[in-house]
């Protein structure tokens, strides 16, 4: 008689909570992935307890997101820990982890989400005997190529990860070429497990209703969303800002400094537009809970994403829900959601000029734009967090069919 598909799974984001703001911290498209795959799996009768890292003293120990979700906070290591000394706490995780696994949530298969959640979840899997599945989110030998170097011990430990995983998801076809050209054959498969977005929030509305509620004028406005560190590439959008004829034009950047190059590159960029004589048409907005992002994304002209690396691009995929042309860099998962020319633009190599071409291109052909827009829409209408929940069950019910993967 065949095994039972796994109906338990225990998901680990150790870094940051899927409950956290995205564009705080370490908060970011990674939280929205883990939050809105994991609670759709949750409505397909899975039952799923993500365990994360207890980042506020005042935390639950458990929260119930939803039927079949529930978050266990994980007291490791003070709360106050920067990202980059998380290593060090990975062994307590990993312990409490374990023990809430045998006692509480019986877990059938482990999902982590980045290294460090693939770590705990390498030793998690010998000790338990259950299927390993990881998302790394992004990858060092990947930040590398683009010149965002890594530690030699992460890239060591991603490697022997990847030598443990049973499965391995990607979020485009893309990044499984380049996955496999930076990697080689692994002895797990490589999935596509394609993001959504939610379109009871991100989808098309008014563009004066959105400027109005924003207290924006009629002017361009060009949309920055994200982190603010030197990976997401916010002073290429000042740049841009700075090359256009339009004057006028204003740069909407909401987020904040993340990580430990944060605050400098945050204190670069406004520097930067101070010497480019920009300064007072950049406006810096906090962090925005997500559900209001689309607001920001219906009052732009244009959302710019001119990062040196991109797993995926979940800003990129919501601003096209919106119905906002994007201009982007010609990198990983940015290629499959951007068709040059037809929902937005493709910039390689973050070349300035050509950015400032391409916005130009938008904001002066109002018929290019309305098309732009409308292919948007349509193209981002492929995605669902539910179809990717199935696949999901479809590729984690395959384990109850086959042996392990064993350590090289």
């Amino acid at each position: 008689m065949a095994a039972t598909p796994a109906q338990r799974v225990a998901v680990l984001s150790l870094h940051t909570s899927p409950l956290a703001q995205p564009g705080v911290g370490d908060g970011g498209g990674m939280n929205v992935y883990v939050r809105e795959l994991t609670s759709s799996l949750a409505r397909l009768g899975v039952e799923c307890t993500t365990y994360t890292r207890a980042w506020k003293r005042d935390l639950p120990d458990v929260v119930e997101i939803e039927p079949n979700h529930r978050l266990v906070h994980v007291r490791a290591g003070d709360v106050d820990l920067p990202k980059e000394q998380l290593i060090n706490i990975v062994p307590e995780f990993t312990d409490a982890v374990g023990h809430h696994i045998r006692t509480h949530s019986r877990a059938q298969v482990i999902h982590a989400n980045y290294w460090l959640s693939g770590l705990a979840g390498h030793q998690l899997k010998h000790e338990l005997n259950l299927p390993l599945v990881t998302t790394f989110h992004t990858l060092a030998r990947v930040k590398a190529m683009h010149g965002d170097a890594e530690s030699a011990a992460r890239e060591l430990t991603e490697s022997a990860i990847i030598g443990c995983s049973d499965a391995i998801f990607v979020s485009c076809e893309e990044e499984r070429q380049q996955f496999r050209e930076v990697y080689g054959a692994s002895p797990g498969t490589v999935e596509v497990i394609t993001p959504g977005v939610d379109r009871a929030y991100f989808s098309p509305g008014s563009r004066a209703g959105a400027r109005s509620a924003l207290g924006l004028a009629s002017h361009p406005v060009l949309l920055f969303v994200g982190r603010i560190q030197p990976l997401k590439g916010v002073d290429v959008a000042v740049e841009t800002l700075a090359a256009l004829s339009h004057r006028d034009a204003v740069l909407l950047i909401v987020g904040g400094a993340s990580g430990m190059a944060g605050d400098l590159e945050l204190a670069r960029v406004i520097a930067l537009a101070e010497r480019l004589g920009v300064s007072d048409r950049v406006k810096f907005i906090a962090p925005q809970p997500h559900h209001l992002l689309s607001t920001y994304y219906r009052a732009a002209d244009v959302v710019l994403v001119p990062s040196r690396s991109e797993s995926f691009g979940l800003v990129a995929l919501e601003a096209s829900a919106c119905g906002t042309p994007v201009v982007a860099t010609a990198v990983g998962g940015l290629l499959s959601l951007v068709e040059d020319g037809v929902n937005g633009f493709l910039v390689p190599d973050r070349d300035v000029d050509l950015f400032a071409r391409r916005v130009t291109e938008v904001l002066d052909d109002s018929h290019l734009a309305q098309r732009m827009s409308s292919q948007a829409v349509l193209r981002s209408s492929r995605y669902s967090w539910q179809h990717a929940a199935m696949r999901m069950r479809r590729v984690v019910a395959e384990f109850a069919r086959r042996d392990l993967v064993l350590c090289e």
